[in-house]
């Protein structure tokens, strides 16, 4: 069994990894995770991998190694996502620089610097265990000041006012009770964590009694725990949707009705947020041209929607059952602007054009022969799951639409390359590279190979004829 220290040292290991080899990472282990070929783990590193490579490409600032050692705690609880955006029990990464200052600042200022000047000294003499052993101390006074502040908030509008305003995050209330509960009951947590395997590939069956028993045994111990408790198994789940069988098993009934009774009902509204959050990770990311692991996301998103509609009886007219209409309705919006454009994008580089409209010696824009070849493929995956994403009318009339075009313009890109001139034959050649690479994403390598021999072909018979010529 492997901990949080372990997720750390895996952390630390990626960040130190070039941007190239984030790069050849994330495409190395999308295709596996896309033929279902992965290690336990897989989708936990590229988790961590689209978040570095988003934090680069954001520029978002990172917290020094003081606020890293108090935060260790609510790790399992963060979730990258707006600091507005509710999700039960967690806290937006985003959010932690504001609670971090308000914590410094207003909470336990003179504790904070004495700390930090601990905290820096002990890492400097190269002892992380006093460092760790400094911080705990800090917590607690840290979740007893929380306490304090909240229970007289609660008592007075104005003191409510002025404390939330000093937090400062979206949801300072729920931001502060967090992280109150987590660092108060960090050992408690811990132990949680340490009993479970660092990845559970299927919660069922055995496996799940004992999660379930492992839950209520902490939630016995401190009520205020068990979303904790909760979130900590699902932060070691390979399928995060798989935590609505606790709810399932503790009704005993798939009735979405009867799950809602349960206090496991809040597992489905904790997947219908994080599902929400995919969706908003997946527009963004498409939006940016740059997508990170697109097609791992729109895995994950696929398998979380059917999980919901396939583990539970989920009727339409429920609230759970809209909320999940309204999600995989937005999938659909977010998806079809990228599959409506992808046939346009095949045709304009590939169109035929007479001599006298290339220019001398041009050639195709790599760049975008490129986003053109991963937008074919971005279509190829839909296709795995367009029926449960409710796109499969348009991505199956998207992907016969390229599949048809590569067909019928080949042979006449082979043709207009076995008769090029000496100013258009780098156009034609360019054409002809891209449309190999695009039938490679369209009908498979074997295919692109045998188009690859015909290209040699008319380019060696293109060679021929000029040198005949020139003789």
């Amino acid at each position: 069994m492997a901990g949080a220290d372990t997720i750390e040292r895996l952390r630390e290991y990626l960040r130190a990894l070039t941007p190239q080899a984030h790069g050849l990472l994330i495409a190395e282990m999308e295709r596996g995770l896309l033929r279902e070929n992965i290690d336990a783990g897989t989708d936990l590193v590229l988790q961590e991998l689209r978040r570095i490579m988003r934090e680069q490409r954001e520029g978002s600032p990172r917290i020094g190694h003081c606020a890293r050692f108090f935060f260790k705690p609510i790790e399992p609880f963060m979730v990258d996502d707006r600091g507005d955006h509710k999700h039960e029990g967690r806290i937006a990464r985003s959010s932690l620089t504001l609670l971090w200052t308000w914590v410094q600042r207003d909470l336990l200022p003179d504790e904070a610097k004495t700390l930090a000047d601990e905290v820096n000294q002990a890492l400097l003499a190269d002892d992380r265990a006093e460092a760790e052993r400094t911080t705990r101390v800090f917590q607690d006074r840290a979740a007893a000041a929380i306490e304090v502040v909240l229970a007289a908030a609660a008592g007075d509008e104005r003191t409510q006012r002025r404390t939330f305003a000093q937090i400062g995050t979206p949801r300072a209330r729920e931001d502060a009770t967090t992280l109150r509960c987590v660092l108060a009951g960090r050992d408690a947590l811990a132990s949680l964590a340490g009993q479970l395997p660092l990845r559970i590939a299927d919660l069922s069956g055995a496996t799940l009694d004992e999660c379930k028993t492992l839950i209520e045994q902490l939630a016995a111990r401190n009520d205020e725990l068990f979303v904790y408790g909760l979130l900590t198994v699902m932060s070691r789940l390979a399928q995060p949707w798989q935590a609505i069988r606790f709810g399932v098993k503790a009704a005993g009934s798939d009735t979405a009705a009867r799950v809602a009774e349960t206090r496991y009902g809040v597992t489905v509204t904790i997947m219908l947020a994080e599902l929400e959050r995919l969706v908003g990770e997946l527009r963004n990311e498409l939006a940016s041209g740059r997508g990170v692991a697109v097609g791992a996301s729109l895995k994950t998103i696929h398998d979380a929607a059917r999980g919901l509609r396939t583990e539970l009886d989920l009727p339409v007219d429920s609230s759970w059952g809209r909320a999940l209409a309204g999600l995989r309705a937005q999938i659909a919006d977010v998806l079809r602007g990228e599959l409506d454009q992808a046939p346009g994008r095949v045709r304009r580089l590939l169109r035929a054009r007479p001599s006298s409209e290339i220019r001398a010696h041009a050639t195709l824009d790599l760049d975008e022969v490129a986003e053109t070849e991963a937008l074919v493929a971005f279509v190829g995956t839909c296709r795995q799951f367009a029926g449960e994403l409710a796109i499969n009318e348009l991505t199956q009339r998207t992907f016969s639409e390229i599949q048809q075009y590569l067909d019928s313009s080949t042979r006449s890109l082979l043709d207009a390359l076995r008769h090029a001139g000496e100013t258009d034959r780098a156009f034609r050649q360019c054409q002809v590279d891209a449309a190999v690479r695009f039938c490679g994403q369209a009908f498979g390598a074997e295919y692109a190979a045998l188009l690859t021999k015909a290209a040699d072909v008319a380019g060696a018979g293109l060679k021929a004829a000029s040198k005949a010529a020139r003789g």
